[in-house]
């Protein structure tokens, strides 16, 4: 039985790491999806494949076009899609702030996922990841419609992991409080970087899920800090 593997946001920093460990994993097909790549990953195995706006269900399902449906496989997904916004009190965020959260952290994975399980209900079953946030389930100051958004993700999770059991779908995220990437570095730029969680120990966690992913649907794997 052959396992197909698909990333989307594999570009970004905590893609190109989580792609960077899941490519030395036992999938028989990679399929690798952004707006742009700026590395290729010299693999017989791995199609990198350019998108356009995914909050756009045409576009979404452009992407899955490049996919064969095959009944005897099992298909995986990892989703980074998602977008950051914060700095303002409920009282400052506006209607297009909330809004444009809820498009990139929400509306884009919503038809990811229904594409997905049509995918997924034709083979031998599979797993759906998502990169939800620790702020999700933890409030704090100033990233209403960020966190909101998240957590409207995480519902969204848990709701497919309960209608996913007819098709063998497990669906899960995982949510960082941070990640160590550039950008996060630049950010907090006096914080114990040593702390902070690598994309590429978050790709091991997702591997890990995926091979145990019959028995463990429906959870939000919280990623707070490391220790050695």
């Amino acid at each position: 039985m052959k396992k197909i593997l698909l990333i989307f946001g594999a570009n970004g920093e905590l893609g190109s790491g989580v792609s960077k460990v899941l490519i030395q994993k036992d999938y028989d097909e990679i399929y690798l999806f952004d707006f742009k790549f700026d590395n290729n990953f010299h693999s017989d195995k791995v199609k990198q494949i350019l998108v356009s706006d995914l909050s756009d269900e045409v576009n979404v399902q452009k992407a899955f076009d490049n996919i064969t449906v095959e009944s005897n496989s099992e298909y995986f997904l990892f989703s980074t899609i998602g977008g950051f916004f914060g700095g303002k009190k409920i009282w400052e965020t506006s209607i297009d702030d909330l809004m444009k959260m809820f498009k990139m952290n929400l509306l884009t994975n919503f038809n990811i996922a229904k594409k997905f399980s049509s995918l997924v209900e034709k083979s031998k079953g599979g797993a759906i990841i998502f990169t939800s946030a620790y702020t999700a389930n933890h409030p704090e100051e100033n990233k209403f419609a960020y966190g909101m958004s998240k957590s409207a993700l995480s519902y969204l999770v848990k709701s497919l992991s309960i209608e996913g059991e007819s098709i063998k779908l497990s669906s899960l995220a995982i949510a960082p409080f941070i990640l160590d990437t550039k950008a996060n570095r630049e950010w907090m730029s006096n914080a114990d970087f040593s702390k902070w969680i690598k994309p590429e120990e978050a790709g091991e966690l997702v591997h890990d899920l995926f091979r145990n992913y019959k028995i463990n649907s429906g959870n939000i794997i919280e990623l707070k800090l490391r220790f050695d």
